[in-house]
């Protein structure tokens, strides 16, 4: 069987129709979920972008061990065990993290690579003089120095919607479908780094859901990784300003949508459907301005943690039915694997879910774990969650094989062993700022717990009033580390053991 793999990075789950959202339009993704099986209590692992991308790649739940980096040597890749299974593996992407330094060994393990150029902060074309910039890019400068330089420098020659980074990748995706092979099953990665930030997109896209002028005044890249410079864009944004954001997020969703058709268009002309399960789905999702925040920081609400994931698989059609067992990112790397025909290795920590498409859910989780290296930790049941926040008096460490350039160079090592459960390579264990990586007003956050079915938007703390449930989250939430192996210090440092 062939297997597509489609990320698109930042989609929020309320933003699709397919989940019940009315905003914004994606016909295209739509029409794929009436065909694929809905799963609506899918969710974040390790965040954000490279950590996500380490449990599909490695089916290995790191936050518990070390903040973003590379992949480390002993981490499985699937590209190479579905090469050695005798599969023809290929990743298009414009994802550029990829080819940083910081994020080496994820495409290097697929047989074929195809890169566009250009996103974000991507080392690409010169930069352009201070003097050239426009005054839009001037607006996000103001919030995010040198990032829109950056940006421009790299997208100032595009003239119209096909020279953007949707266009591109899946153009390239159908195009590669196109092209001879041998005879041999295939997995595509498609990865688009939009609906990622900065929120610029062409017409007709800019107009659909407000005023397109609004950038000559407002910023298409509010901050998010600087908790004070945030709270000062949120200190001086206008509703009007706050609302062009959001309308051009669902712009650049419904321009990334359009040219997904495109790749399923070229499904339907090469008859692919029959014989190739097709998976999509998304890193993370991004918030706009929810509880006054942007992006997809701790505390990870359901705003950007419950997450999209339609899967197609030709023997177990979903014609849009919904399957609500608990799934999470670490769990593509064994369910692809699955369909492959090839056995999940033991180091993994992922749980297929492919008996769920046939509706077994006897091996179904009863619990997930999500959250970000050195903040804090989430735990769901699917009914109840709970956020707990990190004790920032407790010591915490990185452990790695290699120092990540990730982690500040005054950080020294001060023990080399086996630290990590399963793995015969020793690492370095690292001292890490007991503040931990990440902006300050997430560190901040009081505990917090939720009844999802009672309370989808999660308004309602209950930590005080349900003790009972709290202290269950918290055994729920410590069994599950524990399964993991995670470091002992980690227990102390979310309150959950001596």
């Amino acid at each position: 069987m062939n297997i597509i793999l489609v990320l698109i990075d930042s989609v929020n789950r309320g933003a699709l129709s397919a989940y019940g959202g009315a905003e914004f339009a994606t016909p295209n993704i739509d029409a794929f979920a009436k065909r694929a099986l809905r799963f609506d209590n899918h969710f974040v692992g390790s965040l954000p972008c490279m950590p996500a991308r380490r449990e599909i790649f490695a089916g290995f739940s790191g936050m518990q061990w070390r903040p973003w980096g590379p992949l480390e040597p002993f981490d499985l890749r699937l590209p190479r065990l579905l090469e050695a299974a005798g599969y023809t593996t290929a990743i298009v992407t414009d994802h550029y993290h990829y080819w940083e330094e910081s994020a080496n060994g994820y495409i290097q393990s697929f047989q074929g690579a195809e890169f566009v150029r250009g996103h974000e902060l991507d080392f690409w074309e010169p930069l352009v003089p201070e003097e050239e910039l426009p005054g839009w890019v001037r607006n996000i400068e103001k919030w995010r120095p040198g990032y829109a330089h950056r940006y421009y420098s790299n997208v100032r020659g595009f003239k119209d919607e096909t020279d953007f980074f949707p266009a591109k990748v899946m153009t390239a995706a159908a195009d590669w479908l196109k092209k001879p092979r041998t005879p041999r099953p295939f997995f595509l990665q498609v990865e688009s780094f939009d609906v990622h930030e900065p929120f610029d997109v062409p017409e007709p896209y800019a107009s659909l859901y407000g005023d397109a002028s609004g950038r000559d005044r407002f910023t298409l890249w509010p901050p998010y990784q600087d908790a004070a410079r945030q709270a000062d864009f949120f200190a001086q944004a206008s509703p009007e300003e706050l609302a062009f954001v959001r309308s051009q997020y669902g712009a650049k969703l419904t321009m990334t949508d359009h040219w997904f058709g495109k790749l399923l268009e070229t499904m339907d002309d090469l008859d692919l459907w029959k014989d190739t399960a097709v998976i999509v789905t998304t890193d993370h999702g991004h918030d706009l301005g929810e509880r006054g925040g942007y992006g997809k920081q701790f505390p990870h609400f359901d705003s950007h943690a419950n997450i999209p994931l339609l899967v197609w698989h030709p023997e177990f059609p979903g014609n849009g039915a919904s399957v609500k067992s608990l799934t999470s990112t670490i769990d593509i790397f064994a369910s692809v694997l699955e369909m492959a025909g090839v056995v999940r290795p033991e180091q993994s920590h992922s749980q297929s879910f492919v008996p769920l498409l046939a509706g077994d859910v006897s091996s179904a989780r009863e619990t997930v774990i999500y959250g970000t290296f050195g903040q804090g930790l989430c735990c769901t049941d699917g009914e109840w969650t709970l956020i707990q926040p990190p004790d920032r008096t407790k010591p915490l460490h990185a452990y790695s094989t290699m120092i990540p350039t990730t982690i500040e160079p005054q950080d020294r090592a001060v023990g080399h062993g086996n630290f990590i459960p399963g793995v015969s390579m020793p690492q370095w264990k690292i001292p890490i700022s007991p503040d931990g990586p990440g902006d300050r007003r997430a560190l901040d956050s009081e505990p917090l717990l939720y009844n999802r079915r009672l309370d989808p938007h999660q308004v309602t703390n209950l930590w005080t009033a349900e003790e009972g449930q709290r202290a269950r989250m918290q055994s729920l939430m410590a069994e599950q580390l524990a399964a993991y192996g995670a470091p002992a210090e980690l227990f102390q440092r979310l309150g959950l053991g001596d």
